[in-house]
């Protein structure tokens, strides 16, 4: 069936020629003794005619509705004069149809699918998803993604990072946000979290040699939606040997001009200019900001914040915590400072955040990769030394066998293809997104477990009051 198929995008070098398309109908006019179909495929869209001479044919044309699976065969001719659409580039040119396949029917869609949707309440845009995602704006958005993700591995591959998995069933692990458990049945009482990033296993594949890495990586945290925030997002994460902070920045300066020059959009400024986190909360009161003096959706505008603290004051419990994730080395000035358990509150880590746009598109940082130093971060942090190796003793461990020194970062893919759709939220590049409350209607989950799974897995339900 696919090798006699024609694209409606190619119906314009095949003038005279009989050829056949497959697709949706799109549009449905009737003018009498002239019947018009918009057919719709991956493509585009192309006008198709069915004439009244035609009787049988004309007939069954008639009985097409609007999102109905056609195959229809013809030949294709131009328009007359004063009847082309300026709007689409097949618009010189038209089907004029001598057998028409009837392959699939379709009920009348419960969403209009000839807007940008944006005014259909959201539970009902995602429980018809697969309608959802057939209207323009949401198909040149997933393309968008597609094309986002196809430059970044071009560019990566081309300065000769390999791509490596790793697992998404692993151990809880702090990251900033609360993890998803993941029960064992073969160990009762024991539990996979699901990764927040793959923070632990880019730095063992660091030790284990591989020196440059990177992932499309599917990264989960059981935080409450937003805009820009979901439980599961993507992120480009990359992690390098042998570097430091401006290796690892320049790497992704350059990663960011590629892809976002490739989709066609403009950079503001390059090089990125850089601000340190003091002089952000100064300058803009807080690490993220927008440089553009006019809001132009087709420029981005991209800055690097450096010099984070290292440390940060749990704002519940007063205690000290890691101000992005245990794993970032201090400055090499303040290593001693460290250890004296001196001024904490004024340590700078060597982290680094990418913004654009108003939003924090990447995080990174150096790694600690001396055993010593990762222990007193814990120790200050509030782990025993019992709980430190319980945690995180493979990673120390790793770190007595050669460990190099390494540093990486993970720009947010999610929302760079939001910004580069001039979207407002990541829902609307994302194929399957969860609501703002977390739901997905359409496969109507989170759901219970039956009786059985949860027997299988020793769990019991405990009833709130």
């Amino acid at each position: 069936m696919e090798q006699n198929r024609t694209y409606t995008k190619d119906i314009l070098n095949k003038e005279g020629s009989e050829v056949t398309l497959m697709g949706w109908v799109d549009v449905r006019r009737d003018h009498g003794k002239l019947l018009f179909i918009d057919l719709r495929d991956r493509t585009g869209t192309a006008q198709v005619l069915f004439m009244s001479k035609d009787a049988e044919l004309y007939a069954k044309a008639n009985t097409l509705r609007p999102e109905w699976v056609i195959q229809v065969t013809g030949i294709i001719g131009k328009r007359p004069d004063g009847m082309k659409n300026t709007e689409t580039i097949t618009g010189d040119w038209e089907l004029q149809a001598t057998e028409l396949i009837i392959l699939s029917e379709a009920k009348t869609p419960p969403i209009p699918l000839d807007s940008d949707g944006r005014d259909i309440e959201e539970e009902m845009r995602l429980k018809y998803r697969y309608l959802d995602l057939r209207r323009q704006r949401m198909t040149r958005n997933i393309r968008l993604r597609h094309k986002a993700t196809t430059l970044v591995r071009e560019f990566l591959n081309n300065q000769d990072f390999i791509e490596i998995e790793t697992p998404l069933l692993t151990k809880t692990s702090p990251e900033g946000a609360r993890d998803f458990l993941v029960p064992s049945r073969k160990y009762p009482g024991n539990f996979f979290a699901l990764p927040q990033s793959p923070q632990q296993y880019k730095q063992l594949l660091m030790i284990a040699g591989f020196e440059r890495y990177y992932q499309i990586a599917r990264a989960l945290r059981d935080e409450d939606p937003r805009g820009d925030r979901q439980y599961e997002h993507t992120q480009i994460d990359i992690e390098m040997s042998f570097v430091n902070e401006q290796d690892v920045r320049a790497i992704a300066e350059e990663m960011m001009i590629h892809v976002v020059e490739g989709c066609g959009k403009k950079v503001l400024q390059k090089p990125f200019p850089v601000f340190t986190h003091e002089e952000a909360m100064k300058k803009f009161g807080a690490d993220k900001f927008d440089l553009r003096t006019e809001k132009d959706p087709d420029t981005l505008a991209f800055a690097w914040v450096v010099d984070f603290p290292l440390f940060d004051k749990d704002e519940e419990t007063g205690h000290i915590t890691f101000a992005h994730n245990p794993f970032s080395a201090p400055k090499p000035e303040h290593v001693e400072k460290l250890f004296a358990r001196e001024d904490l509150e004024h340590l700078c880590a060597q982290q680094y955040d990418l913004v654009c746009n108003g939003y924090e598109l990447a995080s990174g940082g150096v790694r600690i990769s001396d055993p010593m130093i990762q222990r007193k971060v814990f120790e200050i942090m509030g782990l025993t030394p019992e709980e430190t190796e319980e945690r995180f003793g493979h990673l120390i461990d790793a770190y007595s066998y050669g460990a190099p020194p390494h540093a990486g970062i993970a720009p947010g893919l999610d929302r760079l293809v939001m910004i580069l759709a001039k979207e407002t939220g990541i829902a609307e590049v994302i194929a399957f997104p969860k609501t703002g409350q977390a739901r997905d209607p359409m496969m109507n989950t989170p759901s219970p477990a039956s009786k059985k799974q949860l027997d299988e897995l020793g769990i019991e339900i405990k009833k709130t009051p």
